[in-house]
């Protein structure tokens, strides 16, 4: 099984593009903060580069820009291209499958949140999925090093 989930903010602004066949896709970075912080306090970030065609690229160029706060489902590929030195380079990337909100209007999740996805169309399928089902929006602090720390010793900090 192949699937990707994240959460993050996107570094710059994303802009659709369009092949010679006329079909649009963006390439854009989420950073996605990591579990724990490190000595000094600080959350590490990974970036993670993200590409998304047709319907996602419109919708996620059309309503998220550089700090957006954004949600991905997709799967994990790798590609490789000739640079123009003339060197393989590997690129290895999350293919969205869906983008969702994961802010509220000003800018913070708030409990009770929802959260709206634009699904990729299947390949073959006549019409567009339906978006799924509302569900809360993500909260920063759920995973946390404290929710792993003496006292747990198993616990999830979520419910199962």
């Amino acid at each position: 099984m192949n699937k990707v989930v994240l959460v993050g903010r996107l570094t710059k602004d994303p802009e659709v593009k369009v092949t010679s066949s006329q079909i649009q896709f963006v390439n854009f970075t989420v950073a996605v903060d990591r579990r724990f912080k490190d000595a000094n306090g600080q959350r590490q970030a990974d970036f993670i580069n993200c590409v998304a065609w047709r319907q996602t690229a419109s919708f996620i160029s059309n309503y998220f820009h550089k700090g957006s706060r954004i949600g991905i489902v997709g799967s994990l590929q790798t590609r490789s291209y000739d640079g123009n030195d003339g060197q393989k380079r590997f690129v290895t990337e999350v293919l969205v499958d869906e983008a969702e909100f994961v802010d509220s209007g000003n800018g913070k999740a708030q409990p009770g949140d929802q959260m709206t996805s634009v699904p990729q169309p299947q390949a073959g399928s006549v019409a567009a999925s339906a978006p799924t089902a509302p569900a809360k929006a993500i909260d920063d602090d759920v995973m946390s090093e404290d929710a792993f720390s003496s006292g747990n010793s198993g616990a999830l900090p979520f419910e199962v």
